[in-house]
């Protein structure tokens, strides 16, 4: 089944989509909105395009385990993008993912703009990965759940 990964943020929202298989996850694109309601209607067209049958939010929880005022807006997000599309959104843990796409950007030395205009979408392929690896536990039984 093809999965979409979102990484909501306020002027930039990173997408990424599994094949078929949830073997491999890709960036797929940036959405460069400020507006909550057009970013929720820009994604809802991608998850089209796409052809996803299932949307994973990520979700900032801090740290310590509680919901700040980003992951409120994730919320938000993700409620109002689940009553314009048919198919499952969930939320998904994502703590540290952007300091992993950094990281991935430092090996692969993409500096300045080029680093500014794909790291959000490397944010969802983190995001996707993460998910996907999560699904094959729970098929193989490896869940402590």
């Amino acid at each position: 089944m093809k999965i979409m990964a979102v990484d909501f943020g306020d002027a930039r929202t990173g997408l990424a989509v599994c094949d078929r298989t949830e073997f491999l996850a890709s960036p797929v694109g940036v959405i460069h909105e400020k507006e909550m309601y057009q970013t929720v209607n820009k994604v809802a067209a991608a998850v089209t395009e796409f052809d996803v049958k299932e949307v994973v939010v990520g979700y900032p929880v801090n740290m310590n385990g509680t919901i700040g005022e980003r992951a409120k807006k994730c919320e938000l997000f993700a409620d109002m993008l689940n009553q314009i599309i048919d198919i499952p959104v969930r939320l998904w843990d994502e703590r540290s993912t952007t300091v992993s796409a950094h990281n991935y950007l430092n090996e692969t030395n993409t500096r300045g703009k080029k680093r500014k205009d794909v790291v959000d979408e490397v944010a969802a392929a983190i995001i996707l990965e993460n998910y996907l690896a999560y699904r094959r536990n729970q098929v193989n039984g490896n869940s402590k759940d």
